[in-house]
C-alpha cells in the first residue's frame, strides 16, 4: 500500500455523521473535518480523536473461545465451527426462537440488512432486536403515527439556521452533538431539560420540568396555545385529522395544574407558546429525555399535537424532528434488525411485505417468523424456559447501556452460548463463550443513514489487524455452516447494498434509486429515492403527509405516573444521559485518553442544598440506590439542579453503571424502557471492610 492514503469519510459516532478526510501516513492517521453540510467544517472533541480507535493497546485481533472458564485465541474455523455447533444443539433441542441476535445502531446499512436476513433465514428465528428501542423508538412509533412516516428530521440539517425559534424537548445537542449548534446561533431556543445543561445555558427560555412530567407541560401548552388564540385553525381543518379527541385531553391542563406539576411557572408556559407562534419559522424537535419513558410515545406525540396546532409540520421554514442519537441510528432501525420489521421499513406482519421480501430472497413468505421481542424483553427472557438459550451480539454492549443492568447481565451469564462481535473488549465480551473480531468505521466499506434521511459513504483507509474480519464475513461463514447457501449472504458490501436497494423498493423507506455510483459521484441523496433519475426527498409532507388521506393527525394523549414514583424511602428522582467527551456505554471512547482524562469517572449532579440534607460535599463518593440496586459516583455540586432531581452519565462500567437504577417500566408501543426516570435515595459510600 502507498505510504499516503486519504479518503473521504464520516465520524464514526453520532447521527450527524460529521464529513471527515482521513489521512495515513506513517506516523499515523489524522482527520480533518470536510465542509459537509451538517458540520460545515467542525467536529466535536469525540471527532478529532476518532482515530485513536484504530490502534488502541487492546484492539480485540483474534477469535476467543472461552475453555476452563478463560477466552483464548484460537482459529476462525474453530470460533465459528464453536457457534454452529451450539446454535445446530440449541436449535434441535428447543427450536429455533431458542437462539436470539441483538444488532446495535452503529452498523452499517449493509450490516444491519444482512442481520435481519441471516436471522429469519439462516437462524429462523423470530427473536431478533437492537439497542436502537433504547434511543428513538418512541419518537419513531410517534412519527408514524401522526406523519404516517418516520425519519429523524423531514428536512436538511441547514434548515435550522434559517428559523426564528427552535423548541427543543429533551435534547441537549451542545454535548451530544455540538457541531449541531453551528446551526442553533441565529434561532431564540426554548429548552425543555430537568437540568441547565450546556445547551439550556445558550437558550433564550430554558423550563426545567421534573423529570417524568414532560407529558403534562406538552399538554399544558397545547391547551394555552388553543385558549389564548394561537393555533393556526385553517391548517388545522385543511391539513390534519382527530384535534377534537386531542384537545379535549388537553383542555384540563391548564397552566396552573400543569405548574403544579412539572413546577415550570405560567409564565414561562405562556412565554413559549407565544415565541413559537409568533416565529415567522419554528421548528419542534425531540430527544432521548422526551423519549426514554413508559409513556415516551405519548409524550412525543403531545409535543408534535403542539406543533400540529400551530401549524408548523410540512411547511417550508419549519417542521418537528427527532434528534436521531446513534451513528446509523436511523439505517439501522429501517433494514431489518427490529423484531417487528422488514427491510424498507416494512412491518413483518403486513403480507404484502412479506411476499416482495420473501422473493428477493429466495424463499415462500412462510418461511419468514413473525414479530419477536423488543430488546428490553429480549434481552429479560434469556436463558429462561421459553426464551432464548444463545445470543449473538453485533456492536452493541448490553451489560452497560441495558436497563436494569445486574439483572441483563445475570440473564446474559444463565445462557448455554453467548457470541460477541466487536473491535474492542467490552463488558460484555467479557461474559461471552466465543468473541469475534470484527472491523471497524475506517476498516471497512458501506453505507449510513444520518438523522436526515441522507445516505453516505463510508469509505475503507486500511486493513483491519491481526485477524479481524468484518460483520459479513462473519455472517457468512456462521450461515454456511448451518447449511446455507453461501451467495445469500455475500461478504462484499457493494452486492449487499444492491440487493438492500431491491428489498426496499416500494416501502417507506425506499432505496432503490440510491447506488454506490451515485453516492461516488456526489450525490445528496434522501430516501425516499425510488429510481435512479429521483433527486431524493430532503423535505418531506410539503405536499403532504404520508397518510393515505394526505392529512396528519393529532393523538389523543394523557399524562400519567412515571414505572416509579418517589416515595418515603426513594425520595429523590434519578435521570440519566450522556456527557461531551464520552459516548454509549463508553467502551470506545473510555479507551481514549483526551476523552478519558476529560470525564474519567462516573458522577452524580446534586443540587447543594439536598447534598447537604444527605450528609454529602464535592467531590466525594456517593452511593445512589433504586429499588433494582446501587450505583457509586463522585458527587458535583450543581446549584442549577432541581432539589428533587439527580443526574447520573451512563457512560462507566461497574459499580459506576447509571443503569443499575434503571428499571423494566417500557412503553406500551414502543417497548422503550424508562431510563429517565428511576425513585432514589442518596446516602454517603462507606467502604465494606473485610474482616
Amino acid at each position: 500500500m502507498p505510504e499516503v492514503r486519504t479518503v473521504a469519510t464520516h465520524c464514526p459516532y453520532c447521527a450527524l455523521q460529521c464529513g471527515t478526510r482521513l489521512t495515513r501516513e506513517r506516523r499515523g492517521v489524522t482527520v480533518r473535518p470536510t465542509d459537509f453540510p451538517v458540520n460545515q467544517g467542525g467536529l466535536c472533541q469525540k471527532g478529532w480523536t476518532a482515530p485513536s480507535l484504530l490502534d488502541v493497546p487492546d484492539r480485540l485481533r483474534h477469535p476467543l473461545v472461552r475453555r476452563d472458564g478463560e477466552l483464548v485465541p484460537v482459529s476462525w474455523d474453530t470460533a465459528l465451527d464453536t457457534i454452529a455447533t451450539g446454535v445446530d444443539r440449541i436449535r434441535a433441542e428447543r427450536g429455533p426462537d431458542a437462539i436470539g441476535v441483538f444488532g446495535g445502531g452503529g452498523l452499517t446499512n449493509e450490516k444491519a440488512y444482512l442481520l435481519g436476513k441471516f436471522a429469519r433465514l439462516a437462524l429462523g428465528t423470530s427473536q431478533i432486536d437492537y439497542n436502537g428501542r433504547f434511543c428513538m423508538s418512541s419518537a419513531a412509533a410517534a412519527g408514524t403515527a401522526a406523519f404516517g412516516l418516520d425519519r429523524g428530521l423531514p428536512f436538511p440539517v441547514t434548515d435550522l439556521g434559517g428559523a426564528d425559534v427552535v423548541l427543543l424537548a429533551g435534547a441537549n445537542p451542545a454535548e451530544t452533538m455540538p457541531p449541531l449548534m453551528q446551526h442553533l446561533r441565529s434561532p431564540e431556543l426554548i429548552v425543555i431539560d430537568p437540568r441547565k445543561t450546556a445547551t439550556a445555558e445558550q437558550a433564550a427560555l430554558h423550563l426545567q420540568p421534573l423529570p417524568g412530567t414532560d407529558l403534562a407541560l406538552a399538554l399544558g401548552l397545547l391547551h394555552i396555545a388553543v385558549l389564548d388564540g394561537f393555533s393556526d385553525v385553517d391548517y388545522i381543518r385543511e391539513r390534519t385529522n382527530g384535534f377534537e379527541a386531542a384537545w379535549q385531553r388537553a383542555m384540563s391542563w391548564w397552566p396552573e395544574r400543569v405548574e403544579r406539576v412539572t413546577g415550570v411557572p405560567v409564565s414561562e408556559q405562556r412565554q413559549a407558546v407565544r415565541m413559537l407562534a409568533e416565529a415567522g419559522s419554528a421548528y419542534v424537535l425531540t430527544g432521548r429525555g422526551a423519549e426514554q419513558h413508559s409513556k415516551g410515545v405519548d409524550t412525543v406525540s403531545g409535543f408534535i399535537n403542539l406543533a400540529l396546532a400551530l401549524g408548523i409540520p410540512g411547511r417550508a421554514g419549519g417542521g418537528y424532528g427527532c434528534l436521531t442519537g446513534q451513528g446509523n441510528g436511523q439505517g439501522g432501525r429501517e433494514h431489518g434488525q427490529k423484531a417487528d420489521q422488514l427491510p424498507g421499513y416494512r412491518m413483518i406482519t403486513d403480507q404484502a411485505a412479506r411476499e416482495h421480501v420473501a422473493e428477493i430472497w429466495g424463499v415462500l413468505p412462510e418461511v419468514l417468523p413473525g414479530p419477536g421481542r423488543s430488546a428490553y424483553e429480549l434481552l429479560d427472557a434469556l436463558g429462561s424456559d421459553d426464551g432464548p438459550r444463545a445470543l449473538l451480539v453485533f456492536g452493541s454492549n448490553p451489560a452497560v447501556s441495558a436497563p436494569n443492568a445486574e439483572h441483563v447481565v445475570r440473564r446474559l451469564k444463565s445462557l448455554d452460548l453467548l457470541v460477541v462481535a466487536d473491535f474492542v473488549p467490552s463488558e460484555t465480551t467479557e461474559l461471552a463463550d466465543v468473541v469475534l473480531p470484527v472491523t471497524q468505521w475506517a476498516e471497512e466499506e458501506g453505507t449510513m443513514t444520518n438523522l436526515e434521511g441522507r445516505v453516505l459513504r463510508r469509505r475503507r483507509l486500511q486493513v483491519p489487524p491481526g485477524h479481524a474480519r468484518s460483520d459479513l464475513e462473519v455472517l457468512h461463514g456462521i450461515a454456511t455452516r448451518l447449511g446455507e447457501p453461501g451467495h445469500r449472504y455475500p461478504t462484499q458490501p457493494r452486492e449487499v447494498f444492491e440487493e438492500l436497494r431491491r428489498a426496499s423498493a416500494g416501502g417507506k423507506a425506499d432505496y432503490s434509486g440510491i447506488s454506490y455510483e451515485r453516492l461516488d459521484a456526489g450525490e445528496a441523496l434522501h430516501w425516499p429515492c425510488p429510481d435512479g433519475e429521483h433527486p431524493g426527498t430532503p423535505r418531506l409532507f410539503l405536499d403532504g403527509f404520508a397518510h393515505a388521506d394526505g392529512r396528519a393527525k393529532f393523538l389523543a394523549v394523557e399524562h400519567r405516573d412515571a414505572g416509579d414514583v418517589p416515595a418515603e424511602v426513594f425520595p429523590l428522582t434519578a435521570t440519566t444521559g450522556r456527557v461531551l467527551a464520552q459516548y454509549q456505554s463508553g467502551a470506545q471512547t473510555r479507551r481514549v485518553a483526551e476523552l478519558n482524562e476529560a470525564s474519567p469517572e462516573a458522577f452524580v449532579e446534586v443540587h447543594p442544598d439536598t447534598a447537604t440534607r444527605a450528609g454529602l460535599a464535592e467531590g466525594v463518593l456517593a452511593r445512589v440506590t433504586s429499588p433494582r440496586g446501587s450505583t457509586i459516583a463522585k458527587v458535583r455540586l450543581v446549584p442549577t439542579m432541581r432539589t428533587d432531581t439527580v443526574f447520573l452519565p451512563f457512560h462507566f462500567p461497574g459499580d459506576g453503571r447509571a443503569n443499575l437504577l434503571t428499571g423494566d417500566a417500557l412503553d406500551p408501543r414502543s417497548r422503550m424502557p424508562e431510563f429517565k426516570v428511576s425513585a432514589v435515595r442518596i446516602e454517603p459510600h462507606r467502604e465494606v471492610v473485610a474482616p
